[in-house]
């Protein structure tokens, strides 16, 4: 298989399985909007960092964030740190109809792969999603958990493995290790501890 088909096959299923007409109301955009704040870390929750993500201008982002906003699916929070930047957050409205997305159909597919092909499958996307935003001088979005910029400190007295960005120089809980990060830098994945009982 020669790898325009690849690409053909990659966009056609991505336009197929984010539907055609509106879903709970909302646009593919501002599906991806929630999809993405719902993903996201808290250094990623902001304005220019899902226009980023998106590939889209910040005009675009905005008009995006402000309808989600004025339907009562996100709601900015001030930084505890800046006070002149924001952080967008769901609302358990936004959260509410997540179990209507859309693209829940493209996720039973992946979820009918072997579990093997799976992880192929994944680092496969993950590579040539990197080429093309290196390409195109985008910001390359990751997980913490393969990101040269998480470091791991060993375990705490709580028996706990305790973690931070070595970009920010924040901790970071472990049920964040899995969100979309701004901030990535593509590193050796790192296996997480469960914390011990």
């Amino acid at each position: 298989m020669n790898s325009s088909v690849i690409a053909e096959l990659i966009f056609h299923l991505g336009r197929m399985s984010t539907g055609d007409g509106l879903v709970e109301g909302l646009t593919a955009a501002q599906w991806s909007a929630l999809r993405y704040f719902d993903q996201a870390n808290r250094f990623s929750r902001t304005p220019s960092a899902f226009a980023a993500f998106h590939a889209t201008t910040r005009g675009t982002a905005s008009q995006t964030i402000k309808s989600l906003e004025a339907q009562g699916y996100l709601t900015r929070m001030r930084s505890e740190n800046d006070r002149r930047s924001v952080r967008l957050v769901l609302t358990d409205k936004a959260k509410g109809i997540l179990a209507n997305d859309p693209l829940e159909s493209l996720s039973r597919a992946a979820d009918s792969l072997p579990p093997s092909i799976q992880g192929h499958f994944a680092d496969a996307l993950q590579r040539m999603l990197s080429q093309v935003s290196q390409e195109r001088g985008k910001p390359r979005f990751g997980i913490c958990t393969s990101c040269q910029h998480l470091e791991h400190n060993g375990c705490s007295r709580q028996h706990q493995a305790t973690y931070a960005c070595g970009f920010t120089r924040e901790p970071l809980l472990l049920e964040e290790l899995d969100g979309v990060c701004i901030n990535f830098i593509p590193g050796k994945p790192v296996t997480i501890k469960s914390p011990v009982t």
